[in-house]
């Protein structure tokens, strides 16, 4: 057991960094540039039952200390995932992955996780619930506890691995939705994904997107993620992960100390596609830097009680 080391739903990782749904594909890509063995895990693209070839572009636009983007679930669907990504990912990746699901409805939700939690690679099932630029799903089911609480269960029952529920930032309470989803039987809760967003030319005098909203992450989002983090955490006692502008090694160490196992990288990876790599490498120093010894000693330490 490592300095750097953690524990997420009963599943060891070499440490807590995680590259985030979407910004990461699913591995290959990356492992040409580095041995992505060095990750905790990553969580791959978001995958939903049938292909999808996602919104209509232009579907991302840079803004300060940050971006929108409104890609819609670009993905091949879960049988190409399972026949072909899988295969693949595993001649560069030998630790347990996170599978993303998306849904456009509870069945979506519960076909699609089966399918992937018959496959040996996978670890956990990330299930996002809070897509904010896809029509009728995502979102839709993010913003209702009731409902989140139903695409919970509804996995719950044909899943045998942890089951992480992703949520979404653009609700009145995050917690009363993590608290359903946690009482549904949810292993654990990832948070946040992106804060609806928009931009407007001024040239044009139109939204930048073509789907007009977005979501919107990046270093911009980090002091709101980190706010509802540290409300989650205080509020369930199943495993956080924290993710939404961590761009560094201590911001990785401030998001532990607000409750979360583990942490996601998101956009910085699409600015700095080693970013990732460097923030494991730039753990032990800046542990080091703040008196920490383990990581795992750190999580909720600034958690009051």
């Amino acid at each position: 057991m490592g300095r750097l080391s953690v524990s997420l739903c009963g599943i060891e990782l070499d440490n807590p960094v995680i590259p985030a749904s979407g910004t990461f594909g699913y591995g290959c890509e990356f492992a040409e540039l580095y041995d992505i063995n060095c990750l905790g895990t990553f969580s791959f693209k978001g995958t939903t039952r049938e292909a999808r070839y996602g919104n209509p572009t232009p579907r991302i636009a840079e803004c300060t200390e940050g971006m929108l983007n409104s890609v819609g679930l670009q993905n091949p669907g879960v049988d190409a995932v399972i026949n072909d990504e899988l295969p693949r990912l595993k001649k560069c990746f030998s630790k347990p992955v996170m599978a993303n699901v998306s849904g456009f409805s509870v069945e979506d939700y519960a076909y699609t996780c089966a399918k992937l939690d018959g496959e040996e690679q996978v670890g956990w099932l990330e299930v996002n619930v809070s897509c904010p630029n896809v029509h009728g799903g995502g979102m839709s089911f993010g913003t209702n506890p009731a409902a989140a609480a139903e695409v919970t269960r509804a996995v719950k029952a044909v899943t045998t691995k942890p089951v992480i529920i992703k949520l979404s930032p653009n609700v009145t309470d995050i917690v009363e939705i993590a608290k359903a989803c946690e009482d549904a039987g949810a292993d654990g809760i990832s948070l946040i994904n992106t804060l609806l967003g928009m931009r407007i030319d001024l040239k044009t005098k139109k939204p930048v997107l073509a789907n007009r909203m977005g979501g919107f992450s990046g270093p911009a989002v980090f002091p709101v993620a980190l706010r509802m983090v540290y409300q989650v955490a205080c509020a369930v006692k199943i495993p956080v992960v924290g993710m939404g502008g961590v761009s560094s090694a201590e911001d990785v160490i401030e998001m532990m100390l607000a409750g979360a196992t583990a942490v996601e990288i998101g956009a910085k990876n699409l600015v700095d596609p080693f970013a990732s790599r460097d923030i494991i490498s730039a753990l032990p120093e800046t542990m080091n830097k703040y008196g920490i010894e383990n990581l795992r000693d750190i999580i909720g330490g600034a958690i009051d009680g």
